[in-house]
């Protein structure tokens, strides 16, 4: 017996499951390459310096006090932080009643039609559907053709932050209408009839019962539409006019000058870096179990 009980304590090694790494290896290995590699690169590339145009390795930090000790980086930093900021709260604040309507509304089939029509403009090219915009958008353009009717306007709308905002929601929101809806979706709809039958009204169910219940899907999609928005080039390019710069814009700018492709990458970096936080911030905040 006590030699039974001798074995029995003894620690069980585990042996490497050669079926599922073989199947994991893939993804693993594209990460790597397409991922992981050119993430080391940029870092790496952000310590070089440039002389005579040309690029030469050397682990300096000139390339990071040169960037971060100007204030039009971190006035262009805290200006694109607040427009993706902007953009990720809009978008969840309009996406939430046609996710609401598609989920608990619509029958199966028509969510279903309707997810793939939110998909289609996906099959074509963001720039194409931007430069749509810029024709609706211009001072001679659709909307302010409509607006004379009415004598109003033309209004300035092009090369402003509601050109950049109006880009970011074409980007962003049928995106955060997918996700919010697949995650309002699945929610139980014995715990909404719950609650109505314990005297909830409409609005406070939605704030205590639906809203919690899909929080993990309503922060997934802020997520994605704060990283598209702060990462995006074109908005605030052709519909923003690029005054004053987001860092996308910088990154552009920078290596136009001189061809400073590191102090580009230190930009690039504290890009990944904000993104990076923001991410793990809102994942840990969206499975954060309630305390009790």
């Amino acid at each position: 017996m006590a030699d039974k009980k001798h074995e029995s304590t003894k620690p069980v090694k585990r042996s490497i499951d050669i079926y599922a790494l073989t199947w994991r290896m893939p993804i693993i290995i594209w990460q790597f390459l397409f991922f992981v590699g050119p993430l080391i690169f940029m870092i790496a590339m952000s310590f070089f310096l440039v002389e005579n145009y040309r690029m030469v390795e050397a682990f300096e930090m000139k390339n990071w006090v040169k960037m971060l000790g100007r204030n039009y980086f971190w006035d262009s930093y805290f200006y694109t932080l607040g427009l993706a900021s902007a953009a990720t709260v809009l978008a969840t604040v309009l996406a939430f009643p046609a996710s609401y309507a598609l989920a608990f509304k619509m029958s199966e089939t028509a969510r279903r039609w309707a997810v793939f029509f939110l998909i289609i403009p996906f099959f074509t090219s963001y720039l194409v559907r931007t430069f749509s915009w810029y024709v609706i958008l211009a001072e001679s353009g659709v909307i302010n053709a409509i607006l004379s009717y009415v004598n109003l306007g033309p209004y300035t709308m092009l090369n402003t932050k509601f050109g950049t905002m109006v880009g970011y929601m074409t980007l962003t929101l049928p995106l955060v209408i997918i996700l919010q809806t697949l995650s309002l979706s699945q929610i139980d709809r014995n715990l909404i009839g719950a609650a109505h039958n314990l005297g909830c009204g409409r609005i406070r169910t939605v704030f205590t019962v639906i809203v919690p219940l899909a929080k993990v899907g309503l922060i997934i999609g802020a997520v994605f539409c704060f990283i598209l928005s702060f990462g995006d080039f074109v908005s605030p390019y052709y519909l923003g006019g690029s005054k004053p710069p987001t860092l996308p814009i910088m990154i552009i700018d920078t290596t136009k000058s001189g061809q400073q492709w590191p102090r580009a990458a230190v930009v690039a970096v504290m890009m990944m870096v904000t993104l990076f936080s923001v991410a793990f911030a809102a994942i840990a905040l969206a499975y954060r179990k309630r305390s009790q």
